[in-house]
């Protein structure tokens, strides 16, 4: 390794924009190691970056993180939650984690570089901001070398968070669903935002506090008008914007989704965030490094978009509508078994099954159907609960063509309805693929 080589260490590393910060780190010649929760999930984004399996909410004190800082350089902040999934998450990772992180790294003179948000601050007005506000004080507080990096909305090839949801809503067909039409963002290319970083670490750009966004801002309808050409889909016929009313209600059942893991875009926080528009004073990044942001038609001209993409939008927009689907069906399936028990015994019973073995066997998958129709709610067990399903469908199949085979040439098809069901769960579990 070259002596002036920067050895970087990246803090959600295989997250939407950590990933291209490794990538772009790299190819700018930085021997670069990350961290994260999931050491799977790395070994799938970043293969052969080496990985230290970590997590902010238990790296609190200066000395936690001095295991992890021995030999970096520079330490490059990509991690975030947008609201608690458990009390208190928020202020560990945005603040008291990154406050331990300053206070370390300026005892072993290891610069930090903080990707925040556009707008963070103490007045602002939700817990998400604030928070990363409180955080980046305290790394200025630190003494450490810092660069508080505070994109706009963030437009990359990939898709995450609010990104996902742009092209979910651009990829409904006919029409245009929008709320908050009117609020105003300005957007920011990951290339820019890479090449900030980049800046930041080789010493580039001066250290200090500098919001990374277009010159001028747009309007949500107008971001997402952009971003429906891009992807090639036609025109909407209509723009059907969404009462403020519906807001609330729809950031209740997202929230609630929360708290069963899944990390909706449509939380009340990120509404929250949109009503108050994503802004930022592009001018001190323009002094310093003497250029501005790509707007956001130049950034879309400069990604290469086709099927993929497309099929990617669609797909996110199908996915938590097979999630609910595979719910209410096997729910209503073993429901009904149960509401309609002695009718499904006497099919075993016609065959010369005991009483006691038939109904003992239709309760038994009633419940195993209701338990798979919850646990698909469950985000954590969601995709496991598609292979269960595949697996217990295969087992339906089997059984009954071996004890009643005749049911495959029944008019109403029972068994033959079997086959959508299992193939909608091994396409729904591709679908909860994250990254």
């Amino acid at each position: 390794m070259a002596e002036n080589t920067k050895r970087v260490l990246v803090l959600g590393a295989y997250g939407f924009i950590g990933a291209e910060m490794v990538r772009v780190l790299q190819a700018a010649g930085c021997d670069v190691a990350g961290l994260g929760r999931s050491a799977s999930q790395a070994a799938r984004v970043l293969t052969g970056v080496p990985f230290v399996q970590g997590d902010l909410t238990r790296l609190l004190q200066p000395e936690d993180w001095a295991p992890l800082l021995q030999d970096a350089d520079a330490v490059v902040n990509c991690a975030g939650v947008l609201q608690d999934m458990a009390p208190g998450e928020l202020e560990a990772v945005h603040r008291t984690a990154i406050a331990a992180l300053g206070a370390a790294c300026a005892k072993r003179g290891i610069a930090v570089v903080q990707i925040s948000a556009a707008g963070a601050g103490p007045d602002t007005g939700t817990e998400f901001m604030r928070s990363k506000g409180r955080g980046d004080a305290a790394l200025r507080a630190s003494g450490a070398a810092v660069w508080i990096l505070q994109p706009g909305l963030v437009i990359g090839q990939g898709a995450y968070g609010g990104t996902r949801l742009l092209r979910m809503l651009a990829a409904v067909p006919l029409v245009q669903p929008v709320a908050l039409a009117d609020a105003p963002v300005q957007c920011i290319g990951m290339a820019d935002l890479a090449a900030a970083v980049a800046a930041a670490v080789t010493g580039e750009l001066p250290a200090g506090t500098y919001d990374l966004v277009e010159d001028q801002p747009q309007t949500l309808e107008a971001v997402l008008a952009e971003t429906r050409s891009w992807l090639g889909f036609a025109p909407a016929r209509r723009v059907m914007r969404a009462p403020a009313w519906l807001l609330p209600p729809v950031a209740a059942c997202a929230d609630a989704l929360g708290r069963l893991g899944w990390r909706s875009p449509l939380r009340s926080t990120a509404i929250a965030e949109i009503r108050s528009g994503v802004r930022g004073d592009p001018e001190p990044y323009r002094a310093a490094r003497g250029q501005g942001i790509a707007p956001l038609k130049a950034i879309y001209q400069s990604l290469p978009a086709g099927r993929a993409q497309r099929l990617d939008a669609r797909m996110a927009l199908l996915m938590p509508v097979a999630v609910a689907v595979l719910s209410l069906f096997w729910l209503a399936s073993g429901l009904i078994g149960l509401w309609q028990l002695e009718a499904a015994a006497q099919v075993l019973l016609a065959k010369g099954w005991s009483a006691f073995l038939a109904n003992s066997s239709v309760v038994f998958w009633s419940f195993t159907d209701i338990a798979l129709g919850l646990a698909i709610l469950w985000r954590p067990w969601a995709a496991r609960a598609c292979l269960v399903m595949a697996a217990v469908s295969l087992i339906y199949l089997a059984a009954a063509t071996a004890v009643t085979p005749q049911m495959w040439a029944d008019p109403l098809g029972p068994l033959v309805k079997v086959l959508p069901g299992l193939m909608l769960a091994l396409v729904t579990h591709q679908l909860l693929q994250e990254r």
